[in-house]
């Protein structure tokens, strides 16, 4: 009990140990953080609103999920950083594309790790509103390049608006790596940026298959922006150790997930 008196006096330091719960359980919420330090929900939601500002947790309804560890990086930091668990990710999802598909890459630093990783003697017709993915890609022989034009997002260097829509509208591809902002097993897939949404969502619809590379940190976390629910995915690729979460919320939804070892 003087434990929790002396939380409730101290904002600061109940704040620190919100965060060390959120590292432990991977999801807090207030009514239970309220029981916890015997203070309104009002008050553990303004603390939650205070870490959130600080770019230190994720807010969702009812509580708080980790902060997605790209978030807010620009797209060169995050493709200049060296990530051993990206790499080999991109490396499994590459075995995904075979001859004679037609597949459709969205933005991303890991999508662009995959498009990196693809077989030398690959024969696709490759799909991408990202410059710098379609560069990459124009460097394999075999590979016939699409790429959908559009108004330039800095932050994700990925194209968007109605040109880029009625592009990705009228191809039907076989298979989809979709980028991942965050995903939820109840929220679905969530993004940073509104004007990616409905390209997201078109790729979404033209692909038959849709599979998501991702890092653990992404598991369980909510972007402000929604793009569809998880049953969208059908092959989810990521880490074997998952902090929040569990894979088998994924696993309950329907989708096939693959594991590779940290």
């Amino acid at each position: 009990m003087h434990e929790q008196h002396s939380a409730a006096e101290l904002p600061h330091l109940r704040r620190q140990k919100i965060l060390l719960i959120l590292e432990r359980d991977g999801k807090v919420m207030a009514s239970e953080l309220s029981q916890h330090f015997a203070v309104s929900e009002d008050t553990i939601r303004r603390d939650l609103a205070e870490l959130a500002t600080a770019g230190l947790v994720q807010r969702v309804h009812g509580g708080a999920l980790p902060r997605p560890k790209d978030t807010g990086k620009d797209f060169f930091t995050r493709v200049s950083e060296t990530d051993e668990v990206k790499t080999r990710l991109a490396q499994l999802a590459a075995h995904q594309v075979h001859n004679g598909q037609t597949v459709i890459f969205d933005s991303g630093s890991t999508t662009l790790q995959i498009a990196r990783s693809l077989p030398s003697d690959i024969v696709i017709t490759a799909v991408t509103a990202s410059p710098m993915i379609a560069i990459t890609l124009a460097e394999y022989k075999g590979i016939t390049v699409i790429l959908a034009g559009g108004q330039l997002n800095p932050a994700t260097l990925s194209a968007s608006g109605q040109e880029t829509l009625r592009l990705i509208e009228g191809i039907k591809a076989d298979l989809l790596f979709t980028g991942v902002c965050a995903i939820h097993p109840e929220v679905g897939i969530s993004s940073l940026h509104f004007d990616e949404v409905p390209v997201k969502q078109a790729m979404l619809v033209s692909a038959s298959h849709v599979v998501a590379v991702t890092t653990a940190d992404k598991l369980g976390a909510v972007e402000p922006f929604v793009v569809a629910p998880c049953q969208r995915i059908h092959t989810l690729i990521t880490e074997r150790h998952v902090a929040s979460g569990n894979v088998e919320d994924y696993q309950k939804l329907g989708i096939e997930v693959v594991q590779v070892e940290a």
